[in-house]
């Protein structure tokens, strides 16, 4: 698999990650010390050719993904689990972890960025579903974002990306549905 875009990932071992699993060009961030000529290189790849973001998904590559996105404009977002994420031995999260199968489907998946997001599933909904409060809270946004291929995400992120990647309603619904179902089999 051909990827036209440039990659954004953290560091050297996650550009060995990509390139076991598809022909890509990556731009290292050297992890959350992302610095002005990288982001300079990120807008130029974005001009040129586009850019993918696919950072760890923990707090370290969420902090590089929300600098490059409010650096750089019409990104797009690729998005691994923890779970394929997760190192088999040691209990590492990162990118190099994940089998070439599940990068090629988080590229496969990409959302893209979009700058004035309308407003399509408010913060009530998001409260109503228990996603925002509640025991379970956590563990419902962790299955939606998998579901909706947009990572995790705390109440206030969340309510951010549905609207950074214009997701329906209807969508929405039936992702949450999904993850309501999961929970009543448990």
């Amino acid at each position: 698999m051909k990827v036209k875009e440039v990659i954004v990932v953290e560091g050297r071992d996650d550009t060995v990650a990509i390139k076991r699993a598809v022909d890509a060009d990556t731009i290292e961030t050297n992890g959350s010390a992302i610095n002005e000529s990288t982001l300079r290189q990120i807008e130029l790849a974005q001009q040129r050719r586009g850019v993918i973001i696919l950072t760890d998904p923990d707090y370290p590559g969420e902090r590089i993904r929300k600098i490059i996105e409010n650096r750089v404009n019409g990104c797009k977002h690729a998005f691994l689990t923890k779970k394929e994420a997760l190192s088999k031995r040691g209990g590492n999260l990162g990118v190099e972890n994940a089998s070439p199968d599940s990068i090629r489907q988080a590229l496969q998946d990409i959302r893209e960025q979009y700058d004035a997001p309308e407003e399509m599933i408010t913060r009530q909904d998001l409260l109503q579903a228990g996603l925002i409060a509640g025991p379970l809270a956590r563990q419902r946004r962790e299955k939606l974002g998998e579901k909706l291929k947009i990572g995790y995400a705390n109440g206030k992120q969340l309510h951010r990306r549905l609207q950074t990647f214009h997701i329906q309603a209807q969508e929405f619904a039936e992702a949450l549905s999904e993850v309501f179902k999961e929970e009543e089999g448990q």
